[in-house]
């Protein structure tokens, strides 16, 4: 072994120097071959030259040519060596799927492009880049290299007069994987016909469609700097009511939720249309579906929720809403600081317009989850929504609660 490479242990097994990635000198998962015959990693020599190095990491010899070629031999060498070691815990790694080869891309991409072409053709090129767009991020740059976010644009929006059309919705579920910039979002946004055709596919009779479709409008809104632009998306109703029915309906899909979510979120950050999303009962939904959210979602959820107590309508569709309170003083410390700091904000905007929910929110213990929260980490945000909210509730508290509150005798809050 070369002593410039000390041992590894892996489960208390010593792994084979040759098995090992001279860049990580970890054991190799992919091992590829560079043009100078050097063996690597393929994460770790591809990161290599992401960096700008143009050398040979083992050798220093400049490369020709940043090709990599699988090392099958290896890997199978590695293979077997984890099988029989398994009985020291030793995982035998996984064959990694190769890369999608530019050749083979451009292929797919003027199969799919090329009117003259049948349909089965078409169809078939675009369901197997949708394919190698999911294996891998790598495939997706390679992909996208290729000017195919342009390519499928076109065929998305070829027919914007029909919504059964099966390219432009295959090309629709490979587009959606792809980030948009924001000449894209422009240009997509700009046209009326291609905004209401989105909203169509809303109420499409496939799932897949349906969510593609509200995963698109949310990227469109994210990337679009223009206010007016954003505007012109928001101002049509079909896509509130679309994107509410699929968090209402689909509520089994996990992907339908998130992207949901995402979508009613970048909707509900226009303010002048916020009461679309109250009409379409953006408010009673978010609240059904606030506990089958994982974090980030619930924060999301909770962030479009403030959003939209911040006009009084849906202040007060919330405020109707039985369960609005108790679910919101309960995720106070409950999921995150963000997630706090949302919970805080809406609790603030429902306690100031309505003495019913004062009375709920006491009934459902706020009293300790704000004083523990101004003791907590949390944010100074969230600190100061939670001292303003006790200053909001002092004439609601039990007259026991306060006097004879160890939580508050213990606390920084000066009674009030």
């Amino acid at each position: 072994m070369p002593g410039s490479i000390e041992p590894l242990d892996l489960c208390n097994v010593q792994v084979p120097y040759y098995f090992r990635c001279p860049i990580s000198l970890e054991l190799m998962r992919d091992p590829v071959t560079v043009s100078t015959g050097q063996t690597y990693d393929r994460t770790s020599i591809e990161s290599w030259a992401a960096t700008g190095n143009t050398t040979c990491p083992v050798t220093r010899a400049p490369l020709s040519d940043f090709t990599l070629i699988p090392n099958h031999t290896l890997r199978r060498l590695i293979q077997d060596w984890c099988v029989a070691n398994r009985a020291f815990g030793i995982e035998r790694i996984p064959t990694p799927k190769q890369p999608a080869e530019p050749g083979m891309v451009r292929s797919l991409l003027n199969q799919a492009s090329t009117v003259s072409n049948p349909f089965s053709v078409r169809h078939s090129a675009l369901v197997r880049l949708k394919g190698l767009a999911r294996e891998s991020e790598k495939n997706r740059n390679v992909i996208c290299s290729h000017e195919a976010k342009e390519i499928l644009m076109r065929i998305v929006f070829s027919d914007v007069s029909s919504v059964s059309s099966e390219l432009s919705q295959e090309a629709l579920a490979v587009l959606v994987m792809f980030q948009l910039s924001e000449p894209e979002c422009t240009e997509i946004s700009s046209d009326s016909n291609r905004v209401v055709y989105l909203s169509e596919l809303l109420f499409h009779s496939s799932i897949e469609v349906r969510v593609n479709s509200a995963s698109l409008i949310e990227t469109i809104l994210a990337g679009l700097r223009s206010s007016d632009l954003r505007s012109e998306i928001c101002n049509v109703d079909e896509i509130f009511a679309g994107v509410t029915d699929i968090l209402k309906n689909l509520s089994s899909y996990p992907r339908a939720l998130r992207i949901g979510v995402r979508a009613l979120f970048a909707l509900c950050l226009l303010k002048q249309t916020r009461h679309k999303a109250v009409q379409a009962g953006a408010a009673e939904t978010l609240i059904d579906r606030l506990t089958d959210l994982d974090k980030c979602d619930a924060e999301r959820a909770l962030a479009t929720i403030e959003l939209l107590c911040r006009i009084p309508s849906g202040c007060s569709a919330f405020a109707s809403h039985a369960l609005t309170v108790p679910l919101l003083v309960k995720t106070i410390l409950r999921i995150s600081d963000r997630a706090t700091e949302y919970a805080a904000g809406a609790l603030m905007a429902l306690c100031s317009e309505s003495e019913q929910s004062q009375k709920d929110a006491v009934s459902a213990g706020v009293l300790t989850q704000l004083l523990l929260l101004v003791q907590s980490d949390c944010t100074d945000r969230a600190k100061r929504k939670a001292q303003m909210l006790l200053k909001l509730l002092r004439d609601s508290w039990p007259e026991d609660s306060i006097g004879n509150s160890d939580d508050f005798a213990c606390s920084e809050i000066v009674p009030f």
